[in-house]
């Protein structure tokens, strides 16, 4: 089948065989509109596999369904693949399927015989994601592309494949200025926001990294580990107890924070989160990573009574863990808490990197009517991570009252030496 399509000379490397193919940069440079035509015309040649993925995919009209879709017809592919609702089918057996990595294991482990994995705003794709997917596409000759526009330096996927370029890989940086149809309604705002915010102009634009999330709540304290190198291998020591610090959820995510005191440092040692599973998951994700606890710190509603008749609170009782229910405080009182105990936290810069990802990500939301950054947080994937991090602050805090009494457990005595 002879198909004629037009591409900005910067992606004739998606038809030269590699392992990776990482194609980053600002906006207008046509990356995933070159992407998709691309597959297409790869799975008009010869039967593939495709899957298409993206870190959260909460329904098919999160994926790259539609613009797939339309390339089909600019294409003139109508006649030969079929669009479904949630799948593309080729007349030869070519396939393209839909997930989200995030917390998705069976479902990406059954796309193990894809001939290509394209994941669609990749920068937010997390270690563990990248953990799972990258054995999983193990074909001979199969090969991962990812496309993105740069958000932060220390983003997994930017670390991972620009700043740590893999053998066996093209990573091109790719923008306004390498797609000879750029269309002059763009190059219009593209002019505005250069002269209205030189910052947001480099990132969105030129593809630049942000040196801060703007409205990041934790920017400073995060930089500040980071030049003090507080961020780095911490050891866990067999010696003290581990205290775990939950944020609960279902749909949601379930996260997890795993501590040690040592001195006047709070060793952060650990990270887990998940949803969609029970309780008993989480307790044999303790158990499998084999630390010695101390108190598992939940939040308040975890003494509500869930569908099967027994509350958090009750079932980790039930299994001989020690729990303490933390009082309800409010966000803005559990942030200050967490910005004054930050200076003394270490973390671990590798089995903690979802969960710093996250803080780092944690930002105040814009207020519609103002345009200015509301006192409210912003609730996305991110939000889980920081409120169970509120919740360790505020574990340390409540121990610096020696008489105070929470639901179901004394404060007393040292909150990491139990």
């Amino acid at each position: 089948m002879e198909i004629k399509a037009d591409f900005p000379d910067k992606l004739q490397c998606l038809f030269q065989p590699k392992r990776y193919k990482i194609l980053y940069g600002g906006r207008g440079g046509a990356k995933s509109w070159g992407v998709a035509r691309a597959l297409l015309i790869l799975g008009a040649k010869s039967p593939i596999r495709v899957l298409c993925a993206r870190e959260l995919q909460n329904s098919i009209r999160d994926s790259v369904i539609k613009l797939l879709g339309d390339q089909v017809r600019l294409l003139g592919l109508e006649e030969f693949y079929e669009v479904q609702a949630s799948a593309i089918k080729g007349k030869n057996g070519t396939e393209f399927g839909f997930e989200g990595l995030r917390h998705n294991v069976t479902r990406i482990k059954s796309w193990e015989g894809a001939d290509y994995c394209w994941i669609e705003e990749a920068q937010t794709v997390s270690k563990s994601s990248w953990a799972t997917l990258i054995p999983t596409v193990r074909k001979e000759k199969s090969e991962i592309w990812a496309t993105f526009n740069p958000d932060l330096e220390t983003d997994e996927t930017y670390t991972r494949f620009v700043l740590n370029t893999p053998p066996d890989a093209d990573c091109v940086k790719i923008g306004w200025q390498d797609n000879p149809w750029f269309p002059e309604v763009l190059a219009k705002e593209r002019d505005y926001l250069k002269t209205t915010d030189p910052d947001a102009y480099l990132n969105i634009w030129e593809g630049f990294c942000r040196q801060a999330l703007e409205g990041a709540i934790y920017a400073k304290q995060i930089r500040q580990a980071q030049e003090e190198n507080r961020v780095t291998k911490v050891h866990y020591d067999a010696s003290k107890p581990v205290n775990t610090f939950w944020d609960l959820g279902w749909a949601d995510n379930t996260s997890i924070w795993f501590a040690q005191s040592i001195g006047s440092e709070f060793r952060v040692i650990d990270f887990y989160q998940n949803n969609q599973q029970p309780v008993q998951h989480y307790l044999t994700i303790l158990q499998n990573k084999g630390y010695v606890y101390g108190t598992d710190y939940l939040p308040h509603d975890a003494v509500a009574k869930s569908m099967v008749g027994r509350s958090v609170e009750e079932i980790l009782r039930s299994m001989g863990r020690t729990v303490s229910i933390l009082p309800k405080a409010g966000i803005s009182e559990g942030i200050e808490a967490a910005r004054t105990i930050f200076n003394r936290c270490w973390f671990d810069e590798g089995r903690c990197q979802d969960g710093l990802q996250a803080l780092r990500h944690y930002r105040y939301d814009v207020d519609p009517d103002t345009g200015l950054f509301s006192k409210k947080p912003l609730h996305d994937i991110h939000s889980h991570a920081a409120d169970a991090f509120r919740y360790l602050a505020i574990a340390i805090q409540e121990d610096s009252k020696p008489f105070k009494m929470a639901v179901g457990q004394d404060f007393g005595g040292s909150w990491m030496g139990r």
